[in-house]
């Protein structure tokens, strides 16, 4: 005997079906935006990405940079820790630490300081670009308005 194509009342279907909706008829929940759009970044990625903008500015007219590693962190460490000492009035908003032992020279931007400091991304973008600028200056012994000519302007 062959088996119905509907079951019976009582009776249960023998595969079960795709679900296509949820059960309330309205539709599958899903992700809000697709990956590939920045909604989906998180504020940490999207401060690297204005981070790594800013390298590769820099990286065009200073080919030495390639060497340097760039890092984001939260926050700075602790005081007299190796991003150096801060105290109560200023906490510094980035950091370097020179090349030794084999280890590149590292250029440190902390993530929580600028944030609140800034209230969009351009402004936020403004500043990580200064930070940067300053510490390569620091870096390579320059003045800053040498490692970047448009440093300071808006």
């Amino acid at each position: 005997m062959d088996t119905p194509l509907t079951p019976r009342p009582g009776e249960r279907p023998q595969e079960p079906r795709p679900r296509r909706r949820d059960r309330h008829g309205r539709g599958m929940r899903g992700p809000v935006a697709p990956p590939q759009v920045p909604l989906s970044a998180s504020r940490a990625e999207l401060f690297g990405d204005l981070v790594q903008d800013s390298v590769e500015r820099l990286e065009r007219r200073w080919p030495q940079l390639a060497e340097v590693e760039f890092v984001v962190a939260e926050v700075p460490g602790a005081p007299g820790g190796p991003e150096g000492g801060w105290n109560d009035e200023a906490v510094p908003l980035g950091g370097m630490v020179a090349a030794q032992q084999g280890r590149p020279a590292r250029i440190l931007v902390y993530r929580r300081p600028v944030e609140i400091r800034t209230k969009n991304r351009d402004e936020r973008a403004l500043l990580v670009h200064e930070i940067v600028v300053e510490q390569v200056a620091d870096l390579l012994g320059l003045s800053p308005e040498t490692v970047d000519p448009r440093y300071g302007q808006d």
